[in-house]
């Protein structure tokens, strides 16, 4: 039997050994590195191009144009921090900041997008039933949430539901059973929106199960951010599934063209089933998320499943999503009324984030938490990278009396990353907040809780990718049994934390503390 075993990881590290050989050799020869390289030499290209322009300038010349185009900035609609940035990098180095923030701002890359969401928003108002009833029963139960949820209805045309139930799942393996179950159930449709989709052990599983589907009469699409196409799958990928009978599209594919447009990535988390059930958080479809890989310790994701009514909205989410990258026309109405509603208590209001409608609705949905906090907001997220906003949002709550905790990974997966992240500690714990880090090892959850009564679970980070330049999408929680859910994890997770003193904020690693100090005027560019 011993030899048997051992045989058996012989094969298995044979093939691991083959599988790391083919990944080299793809890395080396494939597609990604032609478009890294080409992406590089022009961005060499526009430096040289910018380079060259003192020879046309002069010192007192540079200048003047540099403080119009700072005075442009500052005038400009956008995030202070942002605005603080580019001004700082305009006055230090006019000739090269100038040009280059022309070129971000001249949009060129993502115009296109906007019109396109533009045009299906349009299509696709009024497609979510309004529920007038339901509102008005959150108003005389909880004033402060109906202005919340009102608010989300406005922006994006995110309606709160009643009739829709929620199950909070606090590790990424239970999460996965859940989904599988979902899969193996589902009849009529499938759809799948992910920042990340990598081979391995979890996305075997979902293939497998997709590929049954597909021969049962099930339609099955997938939705996949193009990054991907770097390092996690072949850039064909798509071909692939398409072959199997699955409808596959990659979000913004990176191409050998430099566009601001790359730096607008889908970093949504959406599984739909049948329009029965839907599920979001932080878990994507790679081994790690599932501990089925240990890469920074042990990895805490949480999700939600929802079912009901509520699940509309992350159907038509996911289709307008795809609807980005295919003109023909969707029959929307069709997959919409699959959702019906189920006997739950409270509201759900599923809700949708877009780097282009200018409406920090992430950001905004957090503060307004934080603001009408009475007793606590506790927090869990992998990166904090925030604006005066946002820190004085978490100060100020924390200084009425509010318990504001925010449990952080003690093992980054991104270290220039942590390192910025920690160097907002000292005046957020010097502001009343409490800072822990999971000892364990890596949290990737993105939730917000408060006062037994609303919660957040999604993707949406605090830093200022999520809130600013990605498409993201949550699930807000108001006065449902998996509020309850998300406190209890919580706990049980921070007896598994370490808090941050100032005193351990002052004997951080000296490198860590000045890649901390260096960066984070610049975090807003990261």
């Amino acid at each position: 039997m011993a030899k048997e075993n051992r045989g058996a990881w012989e094969e298995d590290a044979v093939l691991l050994l083959n599988k790391g050989k083919r990944g080299f050799f793809r890395l080396i020869f494939g597609r990604t590195t032609v478009v890294i390289l080409l992406l590089a030499a022009q961005f060499i290209l526009l430096f040289i191009g910018f380079y060259h322009l003192r020879d046309y300038t002069y010192y007192g010349g540079s200048m003047l144009v540099g403080l119009v185009v700072a005075l442009m900035v500052v005038n400009r609609k956008g995030n202070p921090a942002a605005k603080l940035t580019w001004i700082m990098l305009i006055m230090l180095f006019p000739i090269f900041a100038v040009p280059f923030y022309l070129f971000v701002n001249m949009e060129w890359g993502h115009r296109l997008t906007r019109a396109r969401l533009e045009e299906i928003g349009k299509k696709t108002t009024g497609f979510l039933p309004e529920r007038p009833e339901d509102m008005e029963a959150l108003a005389e139960a909880d004033p402060g949430a109906a202005g919340l949820a009102s608010y989300l209805g406005r922006m994006g045309s995110h309606p709160a539901y009643r009739n829709s139930g929620a199950v909070y799942y606090p590790v990424g393996e239970k999460a996965f059973a859940a989904m599988l179950e979902a899969l193996e159930s589902a009849k009529d449709f499938i759809f799948m929106e992910y920042f990340i989709v990598e081979e391995g052990y979890m996305w075997g599983r979902v293939l497998s199960v997709l590929e049954r589907k597909i021969k049962q009469g099930v339609e099955v699409r997938v939705l996949y951010d193009g990054t991907c196409a770097l390092y996690k799958l072949p850039y064909q990928y798509p071909r692939k599934l398409e072959a199997l009978g699955i409808q596959c599209q990659m979000y913004a594919p990176l191409r050998p063209l430099v566009s601001t447009h790359y730096n607008n990535r889908d970093h949504r988390k959406i599984l739909v089933a049948d329009g029965r059930c839907a599920f979001t958080g932080g878990i994507n479809l790679a081994d790690e998320y599932i501990n089925r890989k240990t890469l920074h310790g042990h990895w805490k994701d949480v999700a939600v499943q929802i079912t009901g009514e509520a699940v509309a909205s992350f159907t038509l989410m996911f289709l307008q999503m795809w609807n980005v990258g295919e003109t023909a026309e969707i029959e929307y109405r069709k997959y919409l009324a699959a959702s019906a509603p189920v006997k739950a208590e409270g509201w759900i209001v599923p809700y949708g984030d877009s780097p282009f409608d200018d409406e920090r609705v992430g950001e905004m949905t957090y503060i307004d938490i934080l603001n009408r906090a009475r007793r606590y907001v506790h927090i869990m997220t992998p990166y904090l990278i925030i604006d005066q906003e946002m820190a004085t949002a978490l100060t100020f709550a924390a200084k009425r009396g509010v318990d504001v905790k925010l449990i952080m990974p003690s093992h980054p997966d991104k270290k220039t990353v942590f390192a910025v992240s920690r160097s907002y500690y000292k005046e957020l714990i010097e502001g009343g907040v409490q800072i822990y880090e999971y000892t364990p090892g890596f949290v990737h959850a993105k939730l917000f809780v408060s006062d037994g009564s609303a919660a957040v679970v999604g993707s949406i980070n605090l830093d200022y990718r999520s809130l600013y330049l990605h498409f993201e999408c949550a699930a807000l929680m108001i006065h449902a049994p998996a509020v309850g859910a998300v406190e209890q994890d919580f706990q049980e997770t921070l007896a598994k934390c370490r808090e941050i003193t100032l005193e351990d904020c002052r004997r951080d690693k000296l490198s860590r503390r000045m890649t901390g100090w260096l960066l984070r005027p610049v975090a807003p560019l990261m």
